[in-house]
């Protein structure tokens, strides 16, 4: 059963809105689900809430540490708690896939996405279950033809076209999240990418 809930993103106001902080947004919206509210935890390095799933518990965790270094969190907690990388997911935003889209899989490459690989070295596997928000590549971008640079991508705000797409894609996440919680990955997954 997932014990630990994952969102990937930067602290701080000024990048609340960046397609980045995805993650964040969809922990928000869980948060907010289960009635549960994040206190700082310095020790963890990061904002922390807990709530009961099934009679167990759930944490859910946003690093405070900026993304690249979010496997401090993420491994910190894991160690006090007990708590198996299988046992994860991590939400994150996903540039190879369309605003609007969402998957899930355990384990695989980090794609380039650095929280993603700090992570990875903290927990010493990539075998932690991941549901990537799409939040589309600059390439894809209509306009002149010159690329935009992905990390001046990530850190910014979507389009508000582009938002609500993401605001579906974190919905659609969060509908099949009681499937995936109790152990029945593989209708979460039917179900998730069955979406378009």
């Amino acid at each position: 059963m997932t014990k630990l809930i994952v969102g990937l993103g930067n602290p701080g106001n000024e990048h609340e809105a960046d397609r980045h902080n995805a993650g964040f947004w969809f922990l928000d919206a869980l948060a907010k689900q289960l009635n549960t509210r994040f206190e700082t935890e310095k020790r963890f390095h990061g904002q922390v809430a807990k709530a009961k799933w099934e009679g167990e518990d759930l944490f859910l965790l946003k690093p405070s540490t900026y993304m690249n270094l979010s496997g401090q969190a993420v491994g910190t907690l894991c160690r006090f708690h007990k708590i198996t990388p299988e046992a994860i997911l991590v939400v994150q935003d996903e540039l190879d896939l369309k605003p609007g889209t969402a998957r899930i899989k355990l384990g695989g490459g980090t794609g380039g996405h650095n929280g993603l690989k700090d992570i990875q070295a903290h927990l010493g596997t990539p075998n932690y279950w991941r549901l990537r928000l799409g939040i589309g590549h600059p390439r894809n971008l209509a306009g002149d033809g010159r690329p935009m640079d992905v990390a001046d991508y990530v850190l910014r705000r979507p389009q508000l076209a582009e938002q609500k797409l993401i605001n579906i894609s974190i919905d659609n996440g969060l509908k099949i999240l009681p499937h995936f919680l109790k152990g029945d990955t593989q209708t979460a997954m039917m179900e998730l990418h069955s979406k378009p």
